[in-house]
């Protein structure tokens, strides 16, 4: 069942993500100017780098973005704050380094979907546990998922420095490069663009047809108020584990496209945060699957202009500084947006009670 076309509520859909972005560039640009630099001159650089000059490589960053943060979004939509993409992205990074390494000789048609089946399971194990706590013990899940982030750090340097550790590879931390068989095709000639962009856009197509299952009502019902869902009858123990298990794969996938695509082989700080980039990704698209591509590719350009803002003499920090204020200016919309609808429903309320 459809819900009535709501005009404020589109408006406040569309107007919110915009003004996010626009308040945290203006604020980004006042401190650019603090700092003696002129804001317009980076601004520029910034797009010019990403988005005329090197696209193709902000097409290769947005895409671990665009899978991880519909990873998260499948969880916020059922309001289970997911926190653990990083951990669930290294899970799947590990998960398909092991048959990389463990089976060098399989030809591309068997190690290919063997990776992708096997990173999607080591990201659904890793959001397991939390998945658990909170469906049995209501264990918060913010904490269970980021605690585990942690570990999947640590536990991939530990295959770094120890038994995966490239013996020709001059002391570096990295593992042997994989074989030829076990890379991810390149789409497009010329560029670093890999299957993954594929992949993204399969996922986002599947999520969006989820939505439209008996599943995906139960999901969105689970999301509009819990009690709401249990006096309905939907299995909310159930759901909120399948749920947690859908998003740690979809993370687990990211993982395994950005080693199998990009890096070509295990290396220490083969994701600079995208699992929490996601998080950004995913609000200010508002969870909406379509929306998250295209922000994942404006994330993307902040990623992939980073060498540019050294060149001219702005530190790489300024992404990061950029990205919380966002999702900082996010977050305050969205609360405004729930107070001006609660406000109008509030005055609705009251004409009804007068006219009686």
């Amino acid at each position: 069942m459809k819900r009535p076309f709501d005009p404020l509520v589109l408006a406040i859909g569309i107007i919110s993500p915009i003004t996010a972005v626009l308040v945290g560039l203006f604020i980004t640009a006042i401190l650019l100017w603090a700092s003696g630099k002129d804001a317009s001159f980076v601004f520029g650089e910034i797009f010019r780098s990403a988005f005329v000059e090197n696209f193709s490589e902000t097409v290769v960053k947005a895409i671990p973005l665009a899978l991880t943060g519909l990873a998260v979004a499948i969880a916020f939509r059922v309001r289970l704050w997911n926190i653990g993409a990083e951990g669930q992205f290294y899970a799947g990074v590990l998960a398909a380094t092991a048959l990389a390494l463990g089976f060098p000789t399989l030809p591309a048609w068997v190690i290919i979907p063997a990776m992708l089946l096997a990173g999607m399971l080591g990201g659904a194990l890793w959001a397991l546990l939390p998945a658990i706590l909170r469906a049995w013990l209501e264990v918060n899940e913010i904490i269970s998922s980021l605690m585990l982030n942690y570990v999947a750090v640590l536990l991939a340097d530990y295959f770094i420095f120890g038994p995966w550790r490239d013996p020709k590879g001059f002391n570096f931390p990295v593992t042997a490069t994989f074989s030829d068989s076990a890379r991810l095709p390149i789409i497009v000639e010329g560029t670093r663009i890999h299957f993954g962009l594929i992949l993204a856009l399969v996922v986002a197509t599947l999520l969006w047809l989820l939505g439209r299952t008996r599943w995906g009502f139960e999901l969105k019902v689970m999301g509009d108020n819990l009690n709401t869902a249990r006096y309905a009858g939907i299995k909310v123990t159930r759901n909120i584990i399948f749920a947690f298990l859908l998003s740690g794969a979809v993370a687990g996938l990211a993982g395994m496209s950005e080693v199998t695509g990009v890096a070509g082989r295990l290396q220490q700080g083969i994701s600079p945060g995208y699992g929490y980039t996601a998080i950004i990704v995913a609000w200010l698209a508002r969870l909406n699957s379509w929306s998250i591509l295209l922000v994942a590719v404006l994330f993307g350009g902040l990623l992939a202009s980073g060498f540019t803002m050294q060149r001219i003499g702005v530190p790489s920090g300024l992404v990061t500084m950029l990205q919380g204020i966002i999702l900082f200016c996010v977050l305050a919309g969205e609360s405004l947006s729930r107070r001006l609808l609660y406000l109008r429903a509030l005055r609705r309320n009251n004409e009804k009670k007068g006219q009686e």
